[in-house]
């Protein structure tokens, strides 16, 4: 039996792909692994192969390159690609068995809870879920190939008590769902903010669950924990044994809106395949390029990701502040894209996915002018039916810039 440094599969967890239970895989040799994403099951007996035989894997339901490769005790997860191409993340097995350990002590996690899990896993939430409830003896319900209301009666039928989810994995199993689920005691949701009204959903779906929002990146796992005393608008206090730092553009310390760096023992080792300018190491800090504002009380409020900054006017602004706004005004899922202009150099429009005209336009522009001032407010607002998504849950903001051509 090998130390703490690799993942296994405790005697008391069983894991099941919708209904179907998965047999524990045979013993075998420990090399890499590049294994298919979907369909769950399929996924799911790769998966627990590369487990029990302690080989370094990597769920992608893209080719990989042949050369690609990964040392024994690590593994390889993808990036949502929310700002341009995903990312292979290589990272120490270690490094998610250290928060296994803090959550099941934060949590109370026992053999007696069973998890729920929505999304593909090829996107590293529904990835940690599932290894997490493995390693630490819990029962693993994996429903990505199910429709959300089929996840929410599964989940009853089953019990759960956990349920990992993204805002908008949240958001579509509580329109769906036909009934409570009161068996669910805890909610983790990651991913992208919890807007108001998802928030109040969730309350109704789940009513005795504790919900906690955390924020982090595939590169760094959890950065920061909320729970019912964070303020509305932030994303919690740092997650044990995590320290941050804000810098301003001058790489000095701020108490201003600054660059989030992060040092912990949860962070990754480098990428695998395709690095990034955004993400840079410095003293054991690592910056994923997104940033942020420290309170009074150590709450991180996130103002948006610098590549997606926008300037107005001379004036910096992020999309996410304005699609925050939005989202509480209407109770939808929105998407903010800047526009070329020829006066002000850009301008913002909002996608919000709803029927056209519902809340009217008008309304949601005027109610960002008051809020936000007139150069931080969209210039138009476009309705879609269904925003297109990448496999993390968050909005494909390359295919929502393309449709938007499309509709001038």
């Amino acid at each position: 039996m090998r130390g703490q440094d690799r993942f296994k599969w405790h005697e008391a967890a069983r894991l099941y792909a919708g209904e179907r239970e998965l047999p524990r895989a045979p013993e075998g040799h420990d090399s890499y692994c590049a294994l298919p994403a979907t369909p769950a099951f399929d996924a799911l007996a790769a998966l627990t192969t590369a487990i029990t035989q302690q080989a370094p894997f990597c769920l992608s339901n893209r080719p990989l390159p042949d050369d690609i490769s990964c040392p024994p005790a690590a593994f390889l997860t993808l990036t949502g690609g929310a700002s341009g191409r995903p990312k292979a993340v290589r990272r120490s097995q270690a490094s998610w068995i250290a928060s296994f350990e803090v959550n099941a002590d934060r949590f109370a996690l026992t053999p007696r809870d069973s998890v729920a899990v929505l999304g593909q896993l090829s996107h590293s939430l529904s990835l940690y879920a599932v290894l997490e409830a493995l390693h630490l003896g819990l029962d693993a319900h994996v429903l990505a190939d199910r429709a959300p209301r089929r996840q929410a009666e599964r989940i009853a039928e089953a019990g759960a008590t956990i349920l990992y989810a993204t805002p908008t994995q949240l958001r579509l199993l509580a329109r769906a769902a036909v009934a409570p689920l009161p068996s669910l005691r805890l909610v983790l949701c990651g991913g992208g903010a919890l807007d108001p009204a998802t928030r109040a959903a969730v309350g109704r779906l789940c009513p005795q669950a504790a919900v906690h929002v955390f924020y982090g990146a595939a590169e760094t796992s959890f950065i920061t924990l909320a729970d019912a005393n964070t303020p509305e608008g932030a994303v919690g206090r740092p997650y044990p044994g995590v320290e941050l730092r804000l810098m301003n553009a001058e790489g000095e310390p701020t108490t201003d809106v600054g660059e989030i760096w992060v040092r912990s023992p949860y962070l990754f080792d480098g990428y695998a395949l395709g690095p990034s300018d955004e993400t840079r190491w410095r003293e054991g800090f690592v910056t994923v390029g997104e940033m942020g504002a420290l309170d009074a009380k150590g709450n991180l409020w996130i103002r948006g990701r610098r590549q997606r900054m926008v300037q107005i006017a001379d004036q910096m602004v992020f999309p996410e502040t304005v699609e925050a706004v939005i989202s509480a005004q209407t109770g939808l899922p929105c998407a903010v894209l800047p526009r070329d202009d020829a006066l002000r150099g850009q301008h913002l429009v909002a996608v919000i996915e709803a029927p056209a005209g519902d809340p009217p336009a008008e309304e949601i522009i005027a109610h960002c002018r008051a809020t936000l001032g007139p150069l931080t407010s969209p210039r138009r607002v476009y309705f879609c039916p269904d925003l297109p998504l990448l496999p993390s849950g968050k909005p494909d903001l390359r295919a929502l810039s393309d449709w938007v051509e499309g509709q001038r």
